[in-house]
């Protein structure tokens, strides 16, 4: 959404919403002239909330009723407004480090104790998805073969010696300009010996770190096409994944007053405890789509939320790794009203130690 803000409606929104996520009560203009020092009188206050209401950044529950942050207007708060808690993020740290032990622990212990910390600095629900296991066969060899007229097939021999292949077409060409057959077979051998050099001796789930921008510029038009095909062949070489999320913090989000209603906690709770595959869906992001320029920690705010149960909550979620590969997610779920700055970072904090730890992890 964009909306261009001015300075004053920035600040009256950033206190709007800090003053509803510590009450959970609508907010007036009174109880920001009395908590924060805005510097303007409650007149100008309620002006400002009234056009930050009609750009559908807030929203009056009841006529009489002072104002509540909308989901729009939460996504400009956490986008625009904060930043992470570095004095949280070193706690949380300090605490993973204090009491689990990635030496003596099983894998399933360490992450059942990430989980409870995480719940208890957070105040949200936390949820550590179990790792998921990775291609571990390394490239011997890699070769582009032409196999019809526009088609070729990549083709790719682990060191195991297993082959594994991915058929895609060819950029197209004007039906006039159809590349000569000798041509086309001389660059997919030079494009071929290219990937060698990059990709040899990688594993599988590592195609994906390849720079493509150090393919000469003539034959930057395979790159798009090999990128969906290396993605294509690491889809297929994944081993089953665990969808087993590890939950805590349960209880205590569901006594907030914005979980009153039973049909909605029995909603909620079948979704962590039986449809567990829809929400790790959710929360993981495959290895090919974490290359892409996307924030390192992922907020959706309500009804950015594709899940119906969730719809009125944020879902905060990262990965954690094994090596440069992302393996699990680590994330808080809880109200739209929860203390962003401190969710973000318990949530980045956790998996930095969780990567951390499996560097080291001899299961």
């Amino acid at each position: 959404m964009q909306v261009q803000l001015t300075n004053r409606q920035q600040h009256i929104l950033w206190a709007t919403v800090r003053h509803y996520i510590a009450t959970a009560e609508p907010v007036g203009s009174k109880a920001l002239v009395e908590e924060y020092k805005l510097g303007v009188s409650s007149a100008t206050i309620r002006n400002t909330m009234g056009v930050l209401e009609k750009v559908g950044l807030l929203y009056q529950p009841h006529t009489s009723a002072g104002r509540v942050p909308s989901d729009s207007g939460y996504r400009i708060y956490v986008d625009q407004l904060i930043t992470p808690s570095e004095t949280l993020a070193r706690k949380v740290e300090v605490e993973l480090q204090s009491n689990l032990n990635w030496e003596d622990w099983s894998l399933e212990a360490l992450l059942q104790g990430s989980a409870h910390i995480l719940a208890t600095l957070s105040g949200c629900i936390s949820l550590i998805t179990m790792p998921q296991n990775t291609p571990t066969a390394l490239l011997r060899h890699l070769q582009l073969v032409p196999i019809e007229t526009g088609r070729i097939m990549l083709i790719v021999v682990t060191d195991n010696y297993e082959t594994h292949s991915a058929v895609m077409d060819l950029p197209s060409a004007e039906e006039e300009a159809k590349p000569d057959a000798e041509v086309v077979e001389r660059e997919l051998q030079i494009v071929s010996n290219f990937l060698n050099t990059h990709l040899r001796g990688k594993s599988i789930a590592e195609l994906t770190t390849l720079d493509w921008s150090k393919l000469d510029w003539e034959f930057q038009c395979y790159g798009e096409y090999l990128k969906k095909s290396l993605a294509e062949l690491i889809r297929r070489t994944h081993t089953t994944a665990s969808t087993q999320i590890m939950v805590r913090g349960v209880t205590e989000v569901l006594r907030l007053p914005e979980f009153s209603q039973l049909q909605q906690v029995q909603t909620l709770i079948q979704l962590l405890e039986e449809e567990q595959q829809q929400l790790w869906n959710l929360i993981f992001e495959e290895p090919e789509a974490v290359m892409a320029d996307k924030p390192r920690v992922t907020v959706r705010i309500g009804a950015e939320n594709p899940l119906e149960p969730i719809r009125t909550c944020s879902l905060i979620s990262t990965n954690y790794r094994r090596g440069s590969i992302p393996v699990g997610s680590v994330g808080v779920l809880g109200p739209t009203r929860l203390n962003y700055e401190d969710a973000i970072a318990v949530v980045g904090a956790t998996a930095d130690y969780l990567s951390g730890a499996l560097s080291n992890f001899n299961p």
